[in-house]
């Protein structure tokens, strides 16, 4: 297994451009398969869960190639083109791509197996099966409500209205995609407001999509047209040298093209209420992406208290705001966040531990954390294969006394394959050893 060394100190400086953002690259490919016509890809991140999405679609009929320009070309086969895969589909650790995914499936003529590494076969699937079944889907699924996931096909599905519990963007997409397979109107009401990549990307290719407050609403039988797309730089990978040039001193860098879509800036907004030095630059507007270029120095941070409401806006960055709070004056309080006990760990008790293992006192709730900023000491850090845990200790580093060594980083590579050559770059001293 990997593990990463990271010895303490050290400038963060530089100008850098992070890969494409994930969440974006899942839905552009899964968008452009069932697209009329072809899709060209630029900025595309090419990491084991976006290949996962790839190879699943490629499984089913669809031609995918990289050109000599490095692009993504798909040659889409349309709504209903999709063909039986020959064998189970594996998604690796893809959450994302299963939960999206089975929306599509259910519409489909054909049955599909679903399944993936040992982390994603715990992750709970409920929270889709439960609304695909009302739209009249057939899925079986452990008796856990965990993968693998068989959904049978020929199914007449039926559009709902469904409130969802609990604000989640994977959730509206799953709905949004079936939707499209759907006799009359799906609609999804969000108690709060989620990445609206999927909406934002349906219009583009072309699908009728209309939003009242924190309702989304599609009709069946619509169709998708090809594009060129753009994808901007993943606010989620750029979060790691945020937080990094925050917390390091006399240090300032330049992240490019980064993805500022107002639903996810949660990161952008709870630094800088911690008095972070964060600058935008260059705002504009790509394929319906608010694009910026991010300009950060050292700052001072104090601990804040972080509302219910913000907790989907910043989701997959928490980790990394862990640390920030861990090296804040004051006390850092985040409620409302018992999402993050289903990632790809349980990421509210691993932060806990590994911060209380490298002297922070860290103290865990069913729904959020407590932290207390003080010195960070060095120490050995697991991050039980997930790879925001991994990248959030190896940040950590930069303002321990001595050298963390962070062990299981095999899956890093699931979202931010070059995170060690980039961090070495800009001044931190890791390096990846087997």
């Amino acid at each position: 297994m990997q593990k990463f060394i990271v010895k303490p100190g050290g400038e963060i400086r530089g100008t850098i451009r992070v890969p494409g953002d994930k969440s974006i690259s899942h839905r552009v490919v899964m968008l452009g398969a069932l697209a009329k016509g072809v899709t060209q890809i630029s900025g595309c991140l090419e990491a084991e869960d976006t290949l996962a999405t790839i190879a699943v679609f490629k499984s089913m009929g669809v031609s995918i190639e990289k050109n000599s320009q490095g692009q993504i070309i798909i040659q889409g086969v349309g709504l209903h083109g999709l063909k039986p895969p020959k064998e189970p589909l594996y998604l690796g650790n893809s959450g994302t791509t299963m939960r999206l995914l089975a929306g599509l499936i259910a519409g489909q003529n054909f049955s599909a197996e679903m399944g993936g590494d040992e982390s994603l076969l715990h992750r709970p699937m409920n929270r889709i099966t439960e609304p695909l079944t009302k739209m009249g889907a057939s899925i079986l699924v452990s008796d856990a409500g965990t993968p693998p996931l068989i959904i049978l096909g020929k199914q007449r599905l039926q559009g709902i209205s469904y409130n969802m519990p609990i604000a989640s963007a994977q959730v509206k997409s799953c709905l949004l995609l079936a939707g499209m397979y759907a006799h009359g109107k799906t609609c999804v009401t969000e108690p709060a407001p989620t990445r609206d990549h999927t909406e934002r990307l349906l219009l583009g290719f072309g699908y009728l999509v209309k939003k009242e407050g924190n309702t989304v609403c599609l009709k069946g039988g619509g169709q998708l047209y090809g594009k060129s797309i753009d994808v901007p730089a993943d606010i989620s990978s750029a979060a790691f040298f945020i937080v990094a040039a925050c917390i390091a001193k006399n240090s300032e860098i330049l992240l490019e093209h980064v993805g500022v879509n107002p639903t996810r800036t949660g990161i952008l907004d709870i630094l800088q209420r911690m008095g972070a030095n964060i600058d935008l630059y260059n705002q504009r507007e790509v394929n319906g992406e608010q694009i910026a270029d991010i300009r950060v120095r050292s700052s001072n941070l104090h601990g804040v208290t972080i509302s219910k409401e913000e907790v989907p806006l910043a989701i997959d960055e928490f980790p990394i705001l862990f640390i920030a709070a861990a090296c804040a004056e004051g006390e850092t309080v985040l409620t409302g966040a018992e999402e993050l006990r289903v990632k790809e760990s349980d990421r509210i008790q691993v932060m806990a531990d590994g911060l209380q293992k490298l002297g922070i006192e860290a103290q865990p709730k069913s729904d959020g954390i407590i932290i207390q900023g003080g010195k960070i000491r060095n120490g050995v850090i697991n991050s039980h294969g997930d790879h925001r845990i991994a990248m959030s200790f190896a940040v950590a580093a930069i303002r321990a006394s001595g050298t963390i060594t962070i062990e299981n980083c095999d899956n890093v590579a699931t979202s931010f394959p070059n995170f060690v050559n980039l961090a070495q770059h800009v001044g931190i001293g890791i390096q990846k050893m087997s």
